[in-house]
């Protein structure tokens, strides 16, 4: 079963959940940025390999 949701942390602390389906990229720039279906853009602690190991584990 794969993941529909992460739990993530942003830079100020605080946990979010995204919805996988609205990913459109994930990109490390130091920061890793999640870029989402809208273009809205989302600053996360997690790095790019965390965020590939959580979507792997589905």
């Amino acid at each position: 079963m794969q993941k529909s949701v992460l739990m993530l942390t942003k830079l100020d602390t605080r946990k979010i959940l995204v919805n996988v389906q609205n990913i459109q990229l994930v990109e490390a720039n130091p920061d890793t940025v999640i870029i989402l279906g809208g273009g809205k853009k989302l600053l996360v602690k997690e790095s790019l390999e965390e965020i590939y190991d959580m979507l792997q584990e589905g």
